[in-house]
C-alpha cells in the first residue's frame, strides 16, 4: 500500500445513511491489441498494470469496514473484489465472509460492436448511441445506456437493502456500471452520463439516505497518486 496524500475527507456513515464504495477495475488487456476495439461485456483479462492498480484501490478501501463486497461476473472485476476482501481489517468483526455476484453490474454489452474499433462503428453512430437514440443498438445482444441502467440500479437496490444501516459496501465493476450509478446521484438524464470521467481502478462514494431516499456523492472517481504509470483507457 503506497503512503497517498490525496486521499479525500470522509466522516463515518451517518445516522440514518447507508454508503456504497463504486470501483472501476483496473487498466485491460484491450483485445484488439494494438488496435484498440470495443469490448464492453466480453471476459477480458487485467494488464499487470490493471492489477496493480485494482491492489491500490483495495488499499485505499482497507480504511473502512465494509459490510459486503459486491463484484461483477467479469474475472476483471472479480480480482479487484478479491483484492478488496483481502484487505478488510481484522478489526472488522462483521466483515464479510465472501464476494456477492450480482449479474447487473456486468459492464454493457456491445453486441455486434465488440471487436470493432471507434471507426468502424463510426463516430455518428456512437455520438447516436451515447445520446440514447435506441435505434442504433447494437445486434446480437447490444444493450442500450437506458436498458443498462435499469438493471444496474435494480442491483444497486439489491445491495443497498442487504447492507445495513450505518454500514457500508463496495462494488468492484465497470465504467459504465459506475456512471449508471454516478448519474443517479447526481440527478443527471441517462442521455449525459457517457461524458462522466471514471478513471481506471477510482473509487466513487455515494451515500443514501434511507428516510428520504435523496443520494449524496461525497467523491467521484478518487484514485490514490501512487506513482504507478498511466493507464490507457480507449475503447470499451
Amino acid at each position: 500500500m503506497c503512503e497517498v496524500d490525496n486521499v479525500p475527507l470522509l466522516e463515518p456513515v451517518a445516522d440514518g445513511f447507508k454508503r456504497l464504495f463504486m470501483v472501476r477495475h483496473g487498466e485491460v488487456i484491450n483485445p484488439g491489441g494494438d488496435r484498440p476495439v470495443y469490448y464492453g461485456a466480453m471476459d477480458v483479462s487485467l494488464s499487470p498494470l490493471g492489477e496493480l492498480e485494482a491492489i491500490e484501490a483495495a488499499s485505499y478501501l482497507s480504511r473502512f469496514h465494509l459490510q459486503h463486497v459486491a463484484a461483477s461476473p467479469l474475472s476483471r472485476a472479480k480480482f479487484g473484489a478479491r483484492q478488496v476482501l483481502a484487505r478488510q481489517p481484522e478489526t472488522n468483526e462483521r466483515r464479510p465472509l465472501g464476494i456477492t455476484i450480482f449479474e447487473g453490474f456486468k459492464e454493457l454489452d456491445r453486441g455486434a460492436w465488440c471487436g470493432l474499433t471507434k471507426d468502424e462503428i463510426g463516430a455518428d453512430m456512437l455520438a447516436r448511441f451515447d445520446s440514447c437514440d435506441e435505434s442504433v443498438t447494437p445486434g446480437e445482444g447490444g444493450e442500450s445506456y437506458p436498458t443498462l441502467k435499469s438493471r444496474v440500479l435494480q442491483a444497486r437496490d439489491e445491495l443497498l437493502g442487504m447492507t445495513d444501516v450505518g454500514r457500508a459496501s463496495a462494488i468492484v465493476s465497470h465504467l459504465q456500471v459506475t456512471r449508471a450509478m454516478l448519474s443517479e446521484a447526481l440527478g443527471m438524464d441517462v442521455k449525459e452520463m457517457a461524458g462522466l470521467k471514471i478513471m481506471t481502478a477510482s473509487t466513487t462514494c455515494v451515500d443514501y439516505c434511507t428516510e428520504t431516499g435523496k443520494e449524496f456523492v461525497r467523491f467521484q472517481s478518487f484514485k490514490p497518486e501512487c506513482g504507478l504509470e498511466e493507464s490507457k483507457d480507449m475503447a470499451n
